[in-house]
């Protein structure tokens, strides 16, 4: 086993990850878990993300899992589509690595809050790159225009404003290219979306939205919905969702 801590996937000082490699591993069965960590896309790090890193080597010792650090928007620097290109830039360098770390190109991607929403919009929109095997989002959000119109919260609104540098109004464009929901098609990835129903940031209508499209598509899919929990979860509820994403993985990357 190799653990890899802070590669540079380009010149910023955020643009790196952490992986972490499984003993026996080659380039045929390897598959890769990469993990993008939730913030607003205004804060947060791949370090959040260590404790679940543990309990995913538990139960997928077979997977290679790479934790990605992306730009944050701040200051009115890093606007979107930063965070966007960071995490294809980052998918294309790992991918790229394959023949180095000895593992495959067979890529998933599992978000958290604004990381479910960086890997929705990675796994729908970017296909001619790297395709994703499969798709995990912790309560992401999937349609920013109505999140904008529809939150009952006022500081969802601001920010978004803060990091789109605009309202749906003055920049509709960059809401729409932003949004995961417009780009699925019957050919999109198995996608496993997990939300609560007490979400005070991220509203589980945004989970429904994408579901229902999903199957409209005909899109293999699951909708895990916690009625009582809020923005993320813990005791039996978060070793239910574990179980289910490890299931999932199982069932659909072969």
């Amino acid at each position: 086993a190799r653990i890899m801590t802070n590669v540079c996937y380009g010149p910023g000082t955020r643009q790196k990850f952490d992986i972490y490699l499984p003993a026996q591993r080659n380039s045929t069965d390897t598959k890769i878990l990469v993990l993008i960590h939730g913030g607003g896309w205004t804060e947060g790090d791949k370090v959040d993300f260590n404790p679940f890193i543990i309990e995913m080597q538990k139960r997928l010792p077979d997977y290679a899992i790479a934790n990605i650090n992306y730009r944050l928007v701040s200051n009115n620097q890093n606007l979107f589509p930063a965070q966007e290109n960071d995490v294809n830039a980052a998918i294309e360098f790992i991918a790229g690595k394959s023949a180095e770390y000895n593992i495959s190109r067979k890529i998933s991607l599992l978000g958290a809050s604004a990381g479910g929403h960086l890997s929705l919009l990675q796994a729908y929109k970017h296909t001619a790159s790297i395709p994703v095997k499969a798709v995990i989002s912790l309560f992401g959000p999937t349609e920013l225009v109505s999140l904008y119109n529809n939150s009952s919260n006022s500081s969802i609104s601001l920010l978004l404003k803060t990091v789109t540098g605009g309202t749906p109004a003055t920049n509709l464009s960059i809401y729409q290219q932003s949004s995961p929901y417009n780009f699925v098609t019957s050919s999109s990835c198995p996608t496993l979306l997990l939300h609560g129903g007490n979400d005070p940031l991220v509203p589980a209508s945004q989970s429904v939205m994408l579901n229902n499209e999903l199957q409209a598509m005909g899109v293999v899919h699951e909708y895990v919905f916690y009625p009582s929990e809020g923005h993320g979860w813990t005791g039996p509820n978060l070793a239910d969702t574990f179980n289910r994403i490890e299931a999932f993985l199982k069932q659909q990357v072969k």
